[in-house]
């Protein structure tokens, strides 16, 4: 089959590699029918993430047709449409139990390599480094899913794949942030991002019952369809002061929450931009955390800051000072994305919510490698790219 696959940093390219097959009784094959190009996946991409290896299928966003099971699976039959959930969870483990399906505590066979970056493993995930597994992705004509039988999410008939497909991540990813920040009628809610999981955290947050949402941004795409589509009051971060400016818009409170939809790659300015950037290339800092540091500063007395972007190892100069003294709540962990798939599918069902608005570029399989270099450098207004095999 034809799969995207990493051979190194800014390096991707559509190669011919073998089918997958049925491995365990639980499995699944999946025929794709649509993927995705995820901001994750530039952190791959740009070389980020620890315990990529060339040959590595890329791609947690897909959904397909099942076309073989695995004799254990019985919930699911040959021709079934389904969403796979970007988190691999067995089911049966304390963690599933708790509906904390993204830290499955049976589904990485790498747990040893996580356990020594974090202290304790999280789930496999699907086309993310073998920190977390080693699995193959979606980004590909084939996928093999294990425990089919508790992730793979049948979508009813009649729905499209751009309705349902970013219940495999996005879409309850920026949901799972905004239900994190405790939001109240008249809540006041800041989003740093406005790439795809941010525009479903603003969304989320008004579905959730906020009363303002302001999204934070610098690219005019992104500012663009947070106002038009998702509804904010937006600023942009090389026009303003962005904390003078919230203090402003809040009678100088702050917000109730800020969300961090930013994560390891922010971009930072002046002196501590400049800090950054030189410590991560003498590989003394894995991460820029510049939308964090902000996010944490900001947030009124007591508020919450919800952190759906990804950060994957060490970080300096944050402000825990702030956090300890003004009594913040932090929220955040790769998403459970089990939990949500269902009421999420609802609201869709309902027309409260319509994820396919953040699509800007649909694009063949083949041009993959095409599809991550505009995505990774902002170009031709490209926000979303759905992958057709």
């Amino acid at each position: 089959m034809r799969a995207t696959v990493w051979h190194g940093k800014k390096d991707v390219r559509v190669d011919n590699v073998p089918d997958p097959q049925i491995l365990n009784p639980r499995d699944a094959i999946v025929k794709i029918s649509s993927t995705a190009i995820c901001g994750s996946d530039l952190h791959l991409y740009n070389g980020f993430v620890p315990g990529m290896e060339k040959g590595d299928i890329l791609g947690h966003e897909f959904m397909g047709e099942i076309v073989e099971l695995g004799k254990a699976v019985t919930n699911l039959k040959i021709g079934d449409r389904v969403v796979i959930p970007f988190p691999i969870a067995c089911g049966n483990c304390f963690f599933c139990h708790e509906k904390l399906y993204s830290v499955c505590e049976n589904s990485n066979p790498n747990a040893a390599l996580a356990e020594k970056m974090w202290g304790h493993s999280p789930s496999g995930i699907f086309g993310y480094s073998h920190m977390t597994g080693g699995y193959a992705g979606g980004q590909a004509e084939y996928a093999r899913v294990p425990y089919a039988d508790v992730g793979a999410f049948k979508i009813p008939n009649g729905m499209t794949d751009e309705q349902v497909l970013f219940l495999s991540d996005i879409l309850p990813t920026g949901y799972m942030a905004a239900e994190a920040c405790e939001i109240k009628p008249g809540s006041v809610v800041a989003v740093w991002g406005c790439g795809p999981v941010g525009q479903f955290a603003i969304q989320s947050a008004y579905l959730l019952g906020a009363e303002k949402v302001i999204g934070i941004d610098r690219f005019p795409e992104r500012l663009r369809m947070a106002r038009e589509k998702s509804k904010a009051i937006t600023l942009d971060y090389e026009e303003v002061d962005v904390a003078s400016a919230l203090k402003e818009l809040t009678g100088g409170r702050g917000p109730d929450a800020c969300i961090d939809a930013v994560g390891m790659e922010a971009h930072g300015m002046g002196l501590l931009g400049a800090y950054d950037r030189v410590k991560q290339a003498l590989a003394a800092e894995t991460d820029r955390p510049v939308a964090l540091r902000q996010a944490l500063m900001a947030c009124r007395n007591g508020g919450v800051v919800s952190i759906p972007g990804v950060y994957g190892g060490f970080l300096d100069k944050v402000p825990f000072g702030s956090v300890m003294n003004r009594s913040l709540t932090i929220k955040t962990g790769q998403t459970h994305v089990h939990r949500y798939m269902q009421p999420l599918l609802e609201r869709i069902q309902r027309g409260e919510i319509d994820p396919s608005v953040v699509i800007t570029h649909r694009l063949s399989l083949h041009d993959a490698a095409y599809g991550y270099d505009i995505f990774c450098n902002k170009q031709d207004d490209c926000i979303k790219i759905v992958l057709k095999p």
